[in-house]
Formats: C-alpha cells, structure tokens, sequence
C-alpha cells in the first residue's frame, strides 16, 4: 500500500491538473494520495470527480505559515492540513486572505524584475497564475523566456529568498493556524521542517510547544531533509507522539521528484483518518 501525502496541481503550482494528478497518481501505484495545494481548495472537486478506480484522494491543504526560527527569528513554515471543513468560516477566511497576500507579493516581485530588465510581464504572469499565486510561476515565465535553463536555477537566482527581487508576505503565525485547523475538524502536519536548502529553518523547541496546541504530525521523510534531519524528526516525533509522515511534494515537471517516491505508513496513514472530526 503506497500513500503520498502531499502533492500539488495546477490550482497552485504543479504542472498536472487535478484530474491528471490523480490519474497519475493511479499509474504510479499509489493507494492513496493527498491533494495539497498552497493555500486553496479549489482542486478538490475536479480531482474527486476523476479519482480512478482502487485509488483514495485525501482532501488537503499547505498552508503558508510563521514560525520562530533556530536564530529566534520569524521564519516562513508550511503546514499540512489534512481532512478539514472547508466551509469552516474563521479557517475560509484566512485562506481567502493568504491568497490575496500571494497575489499581492507575486506583482511586487514581478515588477521589480521587470523594473530591473528581466523579461517578466507581472500582468501575463498573474493571470497564468490564478489567486495561488507563487514564485514557481515567476519562474516559469524565467524559463519560458530563456532566462535561466530549469526552475532550480530560476530559486537559486532570480527567485532566491536572498535576492533583491524578494518580497515578504504576511503569512499565518503557526499556532493560530494549528488552532483553526483543529477547529476546522482537521488534522495538521508540519512539512519539511529540516529543509535546509529553502534557508533558515524552524527551531525544534517551537515544534515541541505546538503539540500542546494540537500540530498532528511532521513530515519525516523528504527530498530535502539530508539522512541526519530524517532521523532528527523520527526522533522528535517519538518523543512527542506525533503521526510520522513521508511524502514527494510533487510538482509535476516542476521538480524532479516523482509521485511515491517518499511514502507514509499505513498505520501512520490511518492516525489521521482517526484523528479528523466529520
């Protein structure tokens, strides 16, 4: 039984559309697959619709968060949600809000590079990009222009959170939105919490004060935690009983990794599905 918990369609920014993520998922052999798209639910009822046969979608979410970093400083975090009320009215509206926040961040970025010569129309880009708008866009637009060759180089340039170019949202502070997940009837799992590569990364300490507050789970296994920070997170979500997750974080052709390649356990799989209220 293969189960990724964490995907990504063209309702943010993968490259499948809902219906085609879950026929691929199909095809990877996947039993079970998670749509999660940054900060929307729009996906879901396309990807319900076309579910095959043998496959089981799990309704999700990435959420756009705060934490407290390793040097005491905010740090961008994503948050797993998982099998919650989408009609919930506190958790809509902030959803609503973090998109506008995205729409709003991805113009700013865009203008700055087009002020700066590249060759990026924020107009053209915003509307490719829909209300989850997010940096990949602008760097799809990068590549399409034969500014810089693939998506890695378009994060490790243009898009770097380093760069000139950048420009900081306003996201969730992560308790708050444990809280209105847990009120939403769902169950939040943090996602890679040791990545590294994406920069500064989250103070283990504040994860330890979120499970008080309701966090369900941490994603363990993931391309960008290294062979010590998988072990590193097993071991923190031993100590705190925490549901253990692995996942590819597909973006279609948008990344290298493909559907399955990190999975999470059944019984892991199963603490979730118990843990959500209807």
């Amino acid at each position: 039984m293969l189960i990724d918990l964490h995907t990504h369609s063209t309702a943010s920014d993968g490259t499948d559309s809902p219906a085609e993520l879950v026929h691929a998922a199909s095809a990877a052999g996947l039993s079970v697959v998670a749509l999660t798209d940054h900060d929307t639910t729009s996906g879901w009822d396309e990807a319900a619709a076309a579910v095959p046969p043998g496959l089981t979608l799990v309704r999700g979410m990435e959420l756009s968060c705060t934490g407290r970093g390793e040097d005491g400083e905010p740090v961008p975090v994503h948050l797993l949600a998982y099998l919650f009320d989408p009609e919930n009215e506190a958790f809509a509206a902030e959803r609503a809000r973090l998109r506008g926040e995205r729409v709003t961040r991805l113009r700013a970025i865009a203008e700055n590079m087009a002020a700066d010569g590249l060759p990026i129309d924020p107009d053209a880009v915003l509307a490719s990009a829909g209300a989850a708008a997010g940096r990949p866009h602008l760097g799809r637009a990068l590549i399409d222009a034969g500014y810089v060759p693939d998506m890695n180089a378009a994060f490790a340039g243009p898009l770097a959170t380093s760069g000139k170019y950048y420009v900081e949202k306003v996201d969730t502070p992560l308790e708050a939105a444990i809280q209105m997940i847990a009120a939403a009837g769902g169950v939040s799992v943090l996602a890679h919490a040791r990545a590294r590569a994406r920069g500064r990364i989250l103070d283990l300490d504040h994860i330890r004060e979120l499970t008080p507050l309701g966090l369900g789970g941490v994603e363990v296994h993931h391309m960008d935690h290294s062979h010590d920070d998988t072990v590193v997170m097993a071991d923190l979500a031993a100590e705190l009983d925490l549901i253990v997750t692995g996942s590819s974080d597909y973006h279609g052709t948008n990344k290298t990794v493909k559907l399955g390649e990190y999975t999470t356990a059944p019984d892991q799989y199963d603490r979730i599905v118990a843990a959500a209220r209807p």
